[in-house]
């Protein structure tokens, strides 16, 4: 079997997931990581990643590595794809895209002009739960969908995630919005609003209400409402307010409707599914998602979500952020 090389980059909460999930591939192998926690890399040297590195242009730089996974923080997007595109990596980027739209442009630029693969890391996407309220609208079980509500509320950056050898438990970037590029709307929001757009297409018109529970200059949550050009209308609810991480989609048609929801099992449940070295069932949509990012390497497709769909998701999320309605 012809497998592909991998390499990591970042080993935050979301390159662990990938971490593990790279090691459970069939027809991939996990060549190298990068981060400059000397305590992640310990622990991907003990799982059996041969390669590591604290700075990931010696990965970049390594000839065997067919194709790089990207997650590193928001603001660092467009330099990590820049420099992997140049080194004719295929690129697996985490959501979102980048920091605004003309980011955005540039990445997919600098894609187009060195012609590689780039996915977007919309792991929702390749939920089973997702893919089966897709079906639905699409075999019409729904009779004509109009109105979905979906829901992404977390803890967001206020849980305790700092290695050994990191300052802080919350790395700054998280409270300059600078270099976020907004707050709960772009972080958790991106995600839903690639869903819907996925079910119902172009969205011709974005409206926003914003919190600022904990006075940060970004929001900490926030309600946007869609309009889609084929008629239907969704209500996007984020938060980065709850120690509880809920996120649901429903979606009503004039004949029935449909919910998924994506919330992580009882610990004990996970907990068991590690000790037998099984993917937890929250965790497998990301394993699918790397699944299908080598697959698409391998046959020469482009994989989806792509990077056209990331960009197009940002477009909406900046004219949600400028169509902002106050509350008194």
């Amino acid at each position: 079997m012809t497998k592909t090389n991998l390499g990591l980059i970042g080993l935050g909460y979301i390159g662990k997931v990938h971490l593990i999930n790279c090691l459970r591939l069939q027809n991939a192998e996990l060549t190298a990581v990068a981060d400059i926690s000397k305590k992640a890399l310990s622990t991907a040297k003990k799982l059996g990643v041969t390669n590591t590195y604290q700075d990931y242009h010696e990965l970049l730089n390594n000839p065997n590595i067919d194709a790089v996974i990207i997650a590193l923080p928001t603001h660092l997007h467009a330099e990590g794809a820049k420099a992997a595109a140049e080194r004719h990596k295929h690129i697996l980027l985490e959501k979102p895209l980048a920091r605004n739209t003309t980011e955005g442009k540039g990445i997919l630029s600098i894609i187009d002009k060195h012609n590689v693969k780039l996915m977007i890391g919309y792991d929702l996407r390749f939920s089973a739960t997702s893919q089966n309220i897709k079906t639905k609208i699409e075999n019409c079980e729904l009779g004509e969908a109009q109105i979905a509500y979906a829901t992404n509320v977390s803890s967001g950056p206020f849980f305790h995630r700092s290695e050994a050898d990191a300052p802080k438990p919350v790395p700054e970037w998280w409270w300059n919005k600078e270099l976020t590029g907004g707050g709960a709307l772009i972080d958790l929001g991106s995600h839903m609003i690639n869903l819907t757009r996925w079910y119902f297409g172009e969205i011709t018109d974005a409206k926003s209400f914003l919190g600022h529970r904990y006075n940060l200059e970004q929001e900490d949550q926030a309600v946007c409402t869609l309009k889609f050009k084929q008629g239907q209308i969704a209500i996007i609810t984020v938060g980065w307010f709850s120690q509880q991480n809920q996120a649901k989609l429903e979606v009503y048609g004039t004949a029935s409707h449909a919910i998924a929801s994506y919330n992580p099992p009882n610990k004990i449940k996970t907990a068991i599914q590690l000790m037998l070295r099984k993917t937890p069932s929250f965790q497998r949509s990301f394993l699918s998602e790397i699944q299908h990012f080598v697959d698409s390497i391998q046959k020469d497709q482009q994989p989806q979500p792509s990077g056209e769909d990331g960009l197009q998701d940002l477009e909406v999320i900046e004219k949600a952020y400028k169509n902002t309605i106050k509350l008194d």
